[in-house]
């Protein structure tokens, strides 16, 4: 199942922002896994199991670059999520200092999947969580890290072979209360920064994938079975645990 978005998702490229760029500084702790602790002054490492995930919270509107102090516009970060109306957090992969100035190499929410783009430092506020999310589409189980420990394991439902749930790095992108509880997505769905590489729309959104709970209909595919149009099921309790991870936290799905 694919999230469902009642405000469609555009992608807008503008040359440059004007707006000056804000101090940096760091974010207080916002949940489990979050820490402020060990921010580095210099390069940020990508994301991996041991060391958890680098965040960026957007405070200025800014352009993500094809490369660090280029011309060309990839994309323009909001400081909230326009369908969701949450603030935006993006996943940091690296960062590089250009004649002084350092650039955050973060994951963009857009297609194709796998696409980057290089801001500011200087525009976010830069944090770290600890967490780092796997998910095993053979096994079809979802596995949160916490500093290198697994912490929790789960069977989940992905994707269907002819819908599989895409593989790659990927981040945690918004959370979003269901109108319904009980229905088929259950309370809540996070969708990542994937979208399905077979269905360029689904049910009037741009066929984003989504972690999400269970309900109604849903519960007629059992845990660790592959049903879904790509998206990520799992019990309610589940993706409320979720829920309280950082937005930006790594993602990775395997094979």
């Amino acid at each position: 199942m694919w999230l469902r978005s009642a405000v469609p998702i555009g992608v807008v490229l503008v040359a440059a922002l004007l707006t000056p760029p804000s101090p940096s500084r760091a974010t207080s702790a916002e949940g489990p896994g979050i820490s402020v602790s060990a921010l580095p002054s210099q390069k940020v490492p990508p994301p991996s199991r041991a060391g958890g995930t680098f965040t960026a919270r957007i405070l200025v509107a800014t352009a993500a670059r094809a490369r660090p102090g280029g011309r060309r516009v990839r994309w323009v970060a909001r400081t909230r999520v326009k369908w969701s109306g949450s603030g935006q957090k993006l996943m940091v992969l690296g960062s590089r200092r250009v004649d002084g100035v350092i650039w955050l190499k973060v994951r963009l929410p857009i297609r194709p999947n796998g696409s980057t783009g290089w801001i500011l430092r200087d525009r976010v506020e830069l944090a770290r969580s600890r967490a780092f999310i796997l998910i095993d589409r053979s096994r079809r189980t979802l596995t949160v890290y916490r500093k290198g420990r697994k912490v929790r394991r789960w069977r989940v439902v992905v994707g269907a072979p002819g819908t599989p749930t895409p593989v790659g790095l990927f981040a945690l992108y918004a959370r979003v209360r269901q109108r319904d509880p009980n229905g088929f997505i259950g309370p809540w769905a996070i969708p990542l920064t994937a979208h399905s590489n077979q269905l360029k729309r689904y049910d009037g959104g741009p066929g984003l994938v989504a972690l999400h709970g269970r309900g109604g209909a849903s519960l007629l595919d059992p845990l660790g079975t592959a049903a879904s149009h790509g998206c990520v099921r799992m019990n309610n309790g589940r993706v409320r645990f979720l829920i309280r991870l950082s937005m930006g936290t790594a993602v990775r799905i395997r094979r």
